[in-house]
C-alpha cells in the first residue's frame, strides 16, 4: 500500500505496529496475548486465531460467546479458503408456531430466536483443517483466563453495565436468572480494573478443547443445552445440534480500482459491501473529506443494503445468478444513474445494532486469517445454560415472519447474518485481513476503510481511525462527534438527515493487518474506539 506510516491527522492514541515473525489484532489485549502465545510456541496463524477467538468468548462477553456463531477467510500457500460456521434455525420451529406464541414479528431475546451456534465447530474445523498443535492446547489461555479471572478494560466495562442496566428494565429475573447468576453474580455488572472469573466457562471450554468440539453437538454438553430448551420451552434439539457442521466455501470477491476485495458469499452480508464498492468504482473520488465522496458513499450504500436485505439468506434457497447480478457492470451502471445531488428516498431496512468481535492474525510462513464471531447484539439471547457459561446468540432475530420475504423463518434455514471477515489482494498475493464488528454497520465500515486505503492512500491505522458515518434507513445517518461539522451540514443541505451520536460504539470496531510482498513484514492498525491491541514479535 502506498501511505506515509508517520501521517495521522485523526484523533488516535494508537499507532502503527511493525512485526517480523507474527502478529495478532482483536478488540482485547489479553486475547491477542493468547494468540501471539501461539505463535511463539511454533503455532501457525490458523492456531493463533483459534486462541484468540476462545479467550474472546472469556474476556468480552458484551460481544461474543461459546454458544454463537464464527466466519472466517484463511490464506494459506497462496490461496484464500472460506469458513461458514452459521447455524440455522431449529427443524422444529416455524412462522405458524412463533405467531400462535403472540408475535407479530420475531422477538430478540429468550428462546425463540436462538439458532444452532457455530463457533465450537469453527474452531474445531480450524484446527483440523490447517492447524498445527492440538485443540486443547490452543484452548488453553482462554481457559486459564476463566478459570482465575481478568480485570475488566474500560470499554469492556462501559458495555457491561450498559447491558446490565438494559436487562434490568427489560429481562425478567426469572426467566433470565442464569444470565444473571453467570453475569452479574455480585448483583451488578463487574466494574472497570474488578477481577471476573467464570470456573464452568472454563470447563466447558476444556471439554470442548478435549473432544474436539464432539461434546458440544452430540455429547454431555449438548444433553445441557437440549435439556434447558425442554425445560423453557424452546425449538432447539439434540438432533438439531447432532446434524450441525460448518461448510467450507468459496469466498466471492471483487476488482476494485487494481486490488482484489474478497468477502464470504450469503447468507452473511459481504455481498451489500461488494455491491457498494462496484458501485463507487465507477466514480472517481480521490479526496476523502468532501461532501461529494460521503454522499456518493451513503448513496451506494442505500442502494446495497436494500437490494441485499431482498436478495440475502440461507444460500441454498437463494438464485446464484443473483450473487453475479449485483456484481455486475450492469448492475452498478443502473445503480449509478439513480443516483443525484439530492438524498434518495428508501424504505427503511430495519438496520439493528449487533454486538460482534473481529480479529486477524498473520504468522511468518505466509498464513493469515480473517476472523468473526458473535453472539449478536451484546450478549445474545439471554439464554444461559446452567453451570456451563454457554451464552446463546439470538441470530434468528433476523427472521421475517413474513412468509413472501426471502429471508422468512423455517426450521432448518439459516438466517441473514451480519458478521463478515475481509481480506484483501493484489495480482493473486496476499495484502491481508481486515474487518470492522457491528451489527449492519460491518459493510459501511468496510466500505470506507478499503476506500480510505485503497482510493485515499491512508495507513491503516489512520484508516481505522478516520470519523465514520452510519446509514440507518431512510435519509436517516448518524454521524461522529468529530465527523466535520461542515460536512455534516453540507450533507443536511443534500437533504440527508444528519444526526450526530455520542456512542462511538455504533460506528463499529476494526483491524487491519498488511503484508509486505517483498520482505514479508507485518503492519498492523487496532480500533481506537476500542481496548484493542495489535501484538507482534
Amino acid at each position: 500500500m502506498n501511505f506515509d506510516p508517520n501521517y495521522n491527522p485523526y484523533p488516535s492514541h494508537r499507532s502503527l505496529t511493525y512485526g517480523k515473525n507474527g502478529m495478532v489484532a482483536t478488540s482485547q489485549p489479553l486475547a491477542a496475548q493468547a494468540g501471539l502465545e501461539m505463535l511463539k510456541k511454533g503455532g501457525n496463524a490458523i492456531d493463533a486465531a483459534i486462541a484468540t477467538a476462545a479467550c474472546l468468548t472469556v474476556v468480552e462477553p458484551t460481544s461474543n460467546g461459546i454458544g454463537g456463531d464464527a466466519f472466517a477467510l484463511v490464506w494459506t500457500k497462496g490461496k484464500l479458503h472460506g469458513l461458514n460456521a452459521s447455524g440455522p434455525a431449529p427443524h422444529a420451529i416455524s412462522i405458524d408456531k412463533v405467531k400462535a406464541l403472540g408475535h407479530e414479528k420475531m422477538p430478540t431475546f429468550g428462546w425463540i430466536p436462538v439458532t444452532v451456534p457455530g463457533a465450537p465447530a469453527a474452531w474445531a474445523a480450524l484446527s483440523e483443517q490447517f492447524g498445527t498443535m492440538p485443540l486443547i492446547d490452543v484452548l488453553e489461555p482462554a481457559m486459564t483466563y476463566a478459570r482465575t479471572g481478568y480485570p475488566i478494560s474500560p470499554v469492556l466495562g462501559y458495555f457491561w453495565q450498559r447491558a446490565y442496566t438494559f436487562y434490568q428494565k427489560k429481562m425478567d429475573k426469572n426467566e433470565f436468572f442464569e444470565w444473571y447468576k453467570t453475569f452479574a453474580p455480585k448483583g451488578r455488572a463487574p466494574q472497570v480494573g474488578e477481577i471476573f472469573s467464570s470456573a464452568a466457562h472454563g470447563k466447558t471450554l476444556e471439554e470442548i478443547g478435549e473432544t474436539k468440539a464432539k461434546s458440544f453437538y452430540h455429547g454431555q454438553l449438548a444433553e445441557k443445552i437440549v435439556r434447558e430448551s425442554k425445560r423453557s420451552g424452546g425449538f432447539l434439539t439434540a438432533e438439531d445440534l447432532t446434524h450441525y457442521q460448518p461448510e467450507w466455501v468459496a469466498p466471492i470477491s471483487l476488482a476494485y480500482r487494481g486490488y482484489d476485495i474478497w468477502e464470504l458469499p450469503p447468507n452473511g452480508q459481504g455481498l451489500v459491501a461488494l455491491t457498494a464498492l462496484n458501485i463507487l468504482k465507477e466514480f472517481s473520488l480521490t479526496t476523502r473529506e468532501t461532501t461529494e465522496t460521503i454522499h456518493k458513499q451513503i448513496e451506494a450504500l442505500k442502494i446495497a443494503f436494500t437490494a441485499g436485505k431482498k436478495a440475502i439468506t440461507d444460500p441454498k434457497l437463494m438464485d446464484t445468478d443473483q450473487i453475479e447480478a449485483l456484481l455486475s457492470d450492469d448492475f452498478a451502471k443502473k445503480a449509478v444513474n439513480r443516483m443525484h445531488d439530492f438524498a434518495l428516498e428508501t424504505k427503511a431496512c430495519d438496520l439493528a445494532k449487533g454486538g460482534t468481535v473481529y480479529l486477524c492474525t498473520a504468522d511468518s510462513k505466509g498464513n493469515m486469517v480473517s476472523y468473526i464471531q458473535s453472539n449478536y447484539m451484546g450478549f445474545g439471547s439471554g439464554i444461559v445454560i446452567p453451570d456451563t457459561g454457554i451464552a446463546l446468540q439470538n441470530r434468528g432475530a433476523d427472521f421475517s415472519l413474513d412468509p413472501a420475504h426471502a429471508n422468512a423463518l423455517a426450521g432448518g434455514k439459516k438466517t441473514y447474518h451480519t458478521i463478515i471477515p475481509g481480506f484483501l489482494t493484489k495480482a493473486g498475493q496476499a495484502v491481508g485481513p481486515f474487518g470492522v464488528m457491528g451489527g449492519y454497520m460491518q459493510p459501511q465500515g468496510h466500505v470506507q476503510v478499503m476506500m480510505n486505503m485503497i482510493d485515499f492512500n491512508l495507513n491503516p491505522q489512520m484508516a481505522l481511525d478516520a470519523p465514520r458515518f452510519q446509514w440507518l434507513e431512510g435519509k436517516r445517518v448518524e454521524v461522529e462527534t468529530h465527523f466535520p461539522t461542515h460536512l455534516a451540514k453540507e450533507l443536511a443541505n443534500k437533504g440527508h438527515d444528519i444526526q450526530v451520536t455520542l456512542e462511538s460504539g455504533a460506528f463499529g470496531r476494526g483491524q487491519v493487518i498488511c503484508r509486505d510482498p517483498k520482505t514479508g513484514v507485518l503492519c498492523g492498525a487496532t480500533e481506537s474506539r476500542c481496548d484493542g491491541s495489535v501484538v507482534a514479535y
